[in-house]
This record gives C-alpha cells, sequence and structure tokens, in this order.
C-alpha cells in the first residue's frame, strides 16, 4: 500500500466516521429529547461536535482496523496453516458474542432490554452482510476474518462505552460509538482489496470477467 492510497483510506474513513455520528446522535437527539444539549439554539454546536467526535471515532477505527491487519500477519506467520487461524478467529468471534450477551445482561438494568436483545442481533446480522459482501469482492476465504473484524474487534473499539462513567452505563452511548465503529470497519475491510490491488490484477480480474461474460 503506498502513502498516496493509505492517505485515502485515512480521510475516507473519518469522513465515514464524522458522517455516521453526525446521523445517529441526531437520530438519537429527535427519540430522545433529554440528549439535546444547549436545545435548538445551540444545534450548530451539537453538530460541531458530533462530527469532531466522528472524525476521532474514524481515526481510532483506522487503529483498530491496523493493527488487526498486523496481528492477521503475524498470525499467519506463526499458524502456518490459514485454517488454523480461520478457526481461531471463528471460535473467538462466538465466544465476543457470547461476552457482549453475558456484558448487556448485567448491564439490563441501566441500559434496558431492548439493548440486551438489538445489539447483539444487529451486530451480528450486520456482521454476516458484511462478510457476504466481502466474499462476493474476494473469496470464501474472507468471512471468517470480516467477521472477526466486525464483532471482535469493533466489540473492543467500543469497550470504553461499555464501563460508562462513574459505573453509569448509557444505552445511548453504546449505540453512539458501536453504529459509527462498525460503519467505518466495514467501509475498510470492503475496500482493502480495491485499493491494495495492483493495476495488472485489476486487468486480470477485468478480463476474466470479460472471458466468463
Amino acid at each position: 500500500m503506498t502513502i498516496r492510497k493509505w492517505f485515502f483510506l485515512f480521510w475516507t474513513t473519518m469522513a465515514i466516521g464524522a458522517g455516521a455520528t453526525l446521523v445517529t446522535g441526531l437520530a438519537m437527539q429527535l427519540m430522545d429529547q433529554t440528549l439535546r444539549a444547549y436545545g435548538w439554539s445551540g444545534a450548530g454546536f451539537n453538530t460541531f461536535n458530533m462530527v469532531l467526535v466522528g472524525l476521532l471515532i474514524g481515526a481510532f477505527s483506522q487503529m483498530g482496523f491496523f493493527a488487526y491487519l498486523t496481528v492477521n500477519y503475524i498470525a499467519l506467520s506463526v499458524f502456518r496453516k490459514s485454517y488454523l487461524w480461520s478457526a481461531l478467529q471463528a471460535y473467538t468471534t462466538v465466544f465476543a458474542l457470547g461476552f457482549l450477551v453475558y456484558v448487556l445482561y448485567q448491564s439490563r438494568e441501566q441500559t434496558g432490554m431492548v439493548l440486551f436483545w438489538a445489539l447483539p442481533i444487529v451486530l451480528a446480522a450486520v456482521a454476516w452482510g458484511v462478510g457476504y459482501w466481502k466474499t462476493r469482492l474476494t473469496n470464501n476465504k474472507a468471512f471468517i476474518p470480516t467477521l472477526f473484524l466486525m464483532i471482535v474487534v469493533t466489540s473492543i473499539e467500543a469497550w470504553p462505552s461499555f464501563q460508562g462513567e462513574g459505573g453509569e452505563v448509557s444505552a445511548s452511548a453504546i449505540w453512539f460509538m458501536m453504529i459509527p465503529l462498525a460503519a467505518c470497519n466495514a467501509y475498510q475491510i470492503l475496500t482493502l482489496q480495491r485499493i491494495t490491488s495492483s493495476p495488472d490484477k485489476k486487468e486480470a480480474a477485468s478480463a476474466r470477467g470479460a472471458k466468463t461474460a
């Protein structure tokens, strides 16, 4: 990956984070009036803050994404057999999803039962959809790593929101972090093969597509 391609991924991921955070924040404010700070007169200030937070979330998501790519590279060299690393990722993904359910169940009195049921189901469904899309863009081997990224890495990145402040866990804070992080991670994993493939590979793929058409 060249510096120019990395910079493109960097600023576009931050833009995705800013957009997803803004949409999430505005939707949450419309549904819960208590979340609207400074009232309608401070709408511009609220928007600026949400965009700023979204840019930080985008940058944080990219740090997690490149950390996963590094771990993935090291693991493949350690395990030698790619299916062993895939099996470990699959086990970790199932475990992480179960642990997420446990954490939400423990904090259900503060966050509510809606989050307890909705978040794991939505996260698993989104991860499955992104994984299926990734296999269509590349190959079937990309399915489990994509699930791992979307569930395990996203949950780790959003972990501070599960801790709350002063022991108070907020469902709004969890959604506010999980949605933009999931959007950023989905964008990065689906864009990776496009920005890392060489022109020769793109031409070969186009030629294969022309022959099969």
